[in-house]
């Protein structure tokens, strides 16, 4: 399970280093194979590519009215390797799709990770949070 925020930046060729407590996981359960592809909000899915295999196939039992989706998710998918250095290479066209030129987020989300850029993750957060708490999480217990 990933979780936590880490502060990065993207380098010249458009790579971020993977920190290592994400990494490790990485590389021990997927030998660093990552999926990277657009989330409707703006940043980046980052799928262990078992992980995008999974969701991939989910996405091909949709309806004929879900074409448009899968072309977002599917079309625009790139599978990439961290490389022996720890890096992770974004390629210019979701890196464009994402608004991610230097500093970055990279959040842990469970099962996958998000690349986020830092402006527009806090723009985002800042509309969530002042936007109406769902039901599912008032109920929910902290």
């Amino acid at each position: 399970m990933f979780q936590g925020t880490s502060a990065l930046s993207l380098d010249v060729k458009g790579r971020i280093n993977v920190p290592a407590r994400h990494r490790e996981l990485l590389m021990a359960t997927t030998n660093g194979e990552l999926t990277l592809t657009k989330h409707p909000v703006g940043c980046l899915l980052v799928f262990p590519r078992p992980a995008w295999e999974q969701f991939r196939e989910k996405l091909m039992t949709l309806p004929m009215s879900a074409d448009g989706w899968r072309r977002i998710f599917i079309g625009s998918a790139v599978d990439v390797d961290v490389d022996g250095a720890g890096r992770l290479s974004v390629s210019p066209e979701l890196r464009a799709a994402a608004g991610l030129v230097k500093d970055v987020l990279l959040l842990g989300m469970g099962q996958r990770l998000e690349l986020w850029d830092v402006a527009r993750h806090a723009a985002h957060e800042a509309e969530t949070m002042a936007g109406e708490m769902p039901d599912a999480i008032k109920d929910f217990v902290f």
